[in-house]
C-alpha cells in the first residue's frame, strides 16, 4: 500500500463520521470548521451536545472511547472567525478512537458565560476537566456535584483565562496578604470530609483522615492527598492539586511564538526538549513549515536522550520509595552522563530551550558521534545490572505485583496514555501509530506488559529505555546531511545568511527576532509520545505574533485523577508504590 493510500482512507473515514453526525442529528450539527491539523471539527448546539458525545462514545461503529481533552476558548476578542457560529466562549471536546486511529473535535458555542450539561456520566475523567474549565473560564456544568476550584486556591477571585484577566503581575496592584486574609486562606484549606461526601463513622468502625503533603519529595511534588482510613486500609482518596500552578497557558497569550519555547521546558521539567517538540510541531503546522530531514533526526535523537534520563529518575526514585537506597545514586550518576552529551550538543541541561520553529538552535557540534558511541554500550551494561538489582529483587516484586492495578477498559475511560496504557497489554505508541518527526523511519519495538499494576508499569518503562538506545544508535549511524533549519520565511530566528543581504532583509530579520513571526490564523494540535504519555499542544492563532489560545494537554493530569480508583483497599504503605509507579510531575499536572 502506498503512503498516500492510508491518508486517503483516513480522509474518507473523517468525512464519513462528519456525514454520520449530520444525518443522525441534523440541525444539532451546525457547522464544520477547517483546521490546519485536519482533525474533523464540528460545532454542535448546547442542547444536542450530550447526545452527540454519547453517540460518538457508545453508538457509532469503532467508537471514540477516550475523552482525550476538554477545554474552552474565550472568543470575545478574536477577529478571524469567518463562517463560525457566534459565541462569547467555545467549549472544546477532543475525543480519540483507537479502532479508527483517529480524533474528532466537538465544539459548542456559548453566549455569555452560559452553562452546559456535564458529561461525567459518559466519562468519569471529565470531572477534573470540567472543574478546570469552570476554574479558568467560569463556565458552569449542570447535573454534577459542586464545582470547586482545582488549580487555584478556594478564595481566588476571577477566572484567569478570560481575556479581561491580566496576564502580567505589573497590571495588578502590588500583592499583599493581611493577617485576616491569611487566616481566611488557611481556614479554606482545612479538609472537611462532609464536603466530599465522606463520613467519619462506618457501621462498625470510626474512620481516620490522614493528610499527606503537600511536600516534596514525599509525594513526588507539591501534591496533597487526603486519605480516609479504616486502620491502615485506604477507604477513599481525595487528591488535591494546584500548588504548582504557574499559569503556563495564560503566559502564552503575552509571549511571542518563539519566546514561549523556554516556558514549555518547565511543564514536565524532567522531559526537556520533549516539551518543546509538540509545541514547535503545532506552530509548524499553523505556519506550513516542513523541516529538513536532518532536523527531524536530530530532534528524535535528543528527545530519546531525554526519555532515557527521565526514566532513570523514575527508576532510582521508585526503588527508593520502596526502601532501596543504592539505585538512586547509580541512576542519577548515569543521568549525569546523558547530561554531558546534552550539554555538549545544546549548551544546557534540564531546560535546554533548543528546538526552534523550523529547526533547532544550531547544528550538532564536532565530536558528538564519539560521545554517543561511547555511551551506548555503557548504558546497556548498566541496564542489565539494574535488572538484577531492582526488577529481580523479591522485595521489590512483593511491593509492586498486584498493587494499584487497573484494566484496559478503565485506563481508556480515565484517559491513560503512555507506559500506563501499555502496561495493560495494549500496544499503542504514538511514535508507531501516528509517526511524527520521521519516527516511521526507525526500527524499535513497543513494550507491553499485563495486569496494569505497579510492576507492569515498571516492566514497560525499563524496556522502553532499551528501545530508546536502539533509536539513538540508528540516529548515530544514519544522521542525514543538510541544514539544521528550514528555509521557510517564518522560520524563527531566520537564517543568518539572510541578515546582511540588503536593508529589507535586515529589517525582516530584526522584526523576526524581536517581535517574532506573524503566524497565519488557524488552529492546530500536535501530540507526541512523551516520557509519561501523550503530551500535546492545541494552538489557536489569530494572525498575530502571539498565540490567541494555547492549550497544553499533559498526561499527568489525567493519570493522577485515577488515584482514588486504584488505591482503595490497599494499605498506606502501598500508596508510595502507587504514586511512584505513575511517574508524574506536578508541573505537568498543574501547568
Amino acid at each position: 500500500m502506498s503512503q498516500s493510500e492510508p491518508q486517503h482512507k483516513k480522509e474518507q473515514e473523517t468525512a464519513g463520521i462528519v456525514e454520520e453526525l449530520r444525518n443522525r442529528f441534523g440541525a444539532d450539527c451546525i457547522a464544520e470548521q477547517p483546521t490546519k491539523d485536519d482533525i474533523p471539527t464540528v460545532y454542535v448546539t448546547n442542547e444536542g451536545l450530550h447526545s452527540v458525545l454519547r453517540h460518538l462514545k457508545t453508538e457509532t461503529l469503532a467508537p471514540f472511547t477516550m475523552l482525550f481533552d476538554l477545554t474552552a476558548v474565550d472568543e470575545r476578542t478574536r477577529t478571524h472567525r469567518e463562517g463560525l457560529p457566534e459565541s462569547d466562549f467555545t467549549v472544546v471536546y477532543h475525543l480519540l478512537s483507537f479502532e479508527r486511529n483517529a480524533d474528532i473535535r466537538i465544539k459548542t458555542p456559548l453566549i455569555g458565560r452560559g452553562s452546559l450539561p456535564t458529561i461525567t456520566d459518559l466519562w468519569p475523567s471529565a470531572d477534573w476537566y470540567e472543574r478546570e474549565v469552570w476554574d479558568m473560564f467560569g463556565i458552569m456544568f449542570e447535573g454534577r456535584g459542586t464545582l470547586r476550584r482545582i488549580l487555584l486556591p478556594p478564595g481566588w477571585e476571577g477566572h484567569p483565562l478570560r481575556k479581561e484577566y491580566p496576564a502580567r503581575a505589573t497590571e495588578n496592584e502590588p500583592f499583599s496578604l493581611p493577617p485576616a486574609r491569611r487566616e481566611e486562606a488557611q481556614e479554606a484549606l482545612r479538609f472537611r470530609p462532609e464536603q466530599w461526601g465522606l463520613t467519619s463513622r462506618g457501621e462498625d468502625t470510626d474512620f481516620m483522615f490522614l493528610n499527606l503533603g503537600p511536600q516534596h519529595p514525599g509525594t513526588h511534588g507539591v501534591f496533597r492527598i487526603l486519605l480516609q482510613l479504616d486502620g491502615e486500609e485506604i477507604v477513599h482518596v481525595v487528591p488535591e492539586i494546584g500548588f504548582h500552578h504557574r499559569g503556563a497557558e495564560k503566559m502564552a497569550e503575552r509571549q511571542t511564538w518563539h519566546t514561549y519555547i523556554p516556558y514549555t521546558d518547565r511543564v514536565d521539567y524532567l522531559g526537556g526538549v520533549m516539551n518543546e517538540l509538540p509545541y514547535v510541531l503545532a506552530v509548524e503546522k499553523l505556519a506550513g513549515i516542513e523541516v529538513p530531514d536532518r532536523v527531524k533526526v536530530i530532534r528524535v535523537m535528543m528527545a530519546e536522550f531525554f526519555r532515557l534520563q527521565s526514566h532513570l529518575v523514575w527508576y532510582g526514585t521508585f526503588a527508593q520509595d520502596l526502601g532501596m537506597l543504592s539505585p538512586v545514586f547509580y541512576t542519577f550518576n548515569d543521568r549525569e552522563r546523558i547530561f554531558d552529551i546534552v550539554m555538549a550538543v545544546m549548551g544546557g541541561r534540564m531546560h535546554p530551550m533548543w528546538f526552534r520553529i523550523g529547526g533547532v538552535a544550531q547544528d550538532l557540534p564536532e565530536g558528538w558521534e564519539a560521545m554517543v558511541r561511547d555511551f551506548l554500550p555503557y548504558m546497556r551494561r548498566r541496564l542489565k545490572e539494574y535488572d538484577s538489582m531492582i526488577m529481580g529483587n523479591r522485595i521489590f516484586k512483593a511491593r509492586t505485583r498486584g498493587i494499584g492495578s487497573y484494566t484496559l477498559e478503565e485506563a481508556v475511560e480515565w484517559g491513560v496514555t503512555g507506559p500506563g496504557l501499555r502496561a495493560c497489554g495494549f500496544e499503542w505508541d504514538f511514535r508507531k501509530k501516528r509517526p511524527y518527526s520521521g519516527y516511521e523511519q526507525f526500527e524499535f519495538d513497543v513494550p507491553t506488559a499485563q495486569n496494569g499494576d505497579c510492576y507492569a508499569r515498571s516492566v514497560v518503562r525499563v524496556e522502553e529505555m532499551r528501545q530508546s538506545l536502539r533509536i539513538i544508535e540508528q540516529c548515530l549511524h544514519n544522521m542525514p546531511a543538510g541544514s539544521y533549519k528550514a528555509r521557510h520565511p517564518l522560520t524563527t530566528p531566520p537564517l543568518k545568511e539572510h541578515t546582511m543581504h540588503d536593508i529589507e532583509t535586515l529589517i525582516t530579520h530584526f522584526l523576526g527576532v524581536s517581535w517574532g513571526p506573524v503566524i497565519p490564523a488557524g488552529e492546530a494540535f500536535a501530540g507526541i509520545e512523551a516520557t509519561k504519555g501523550c503530551n500535546g499542544y492545541y494552538l489557536i492563532s489569530d494572525g498575530d505574533i502571539h498565540s490567541y489560545r494555547t492549550r497544553i494537554r499533559t498526561p499527568s493530569f489525567a493519570h493522577l485523577q485515577m488515584l482514588p480508583l486504584i488505591s482503595r483497599g490497599f494499605m498506606v504503605a502501598d500508596m508510595m508504590a502507587i504514586l511512584g509507579s505513575i511517574d508524574y510531575v506536578m508541573a505537568d499536572v498543574d501547568r
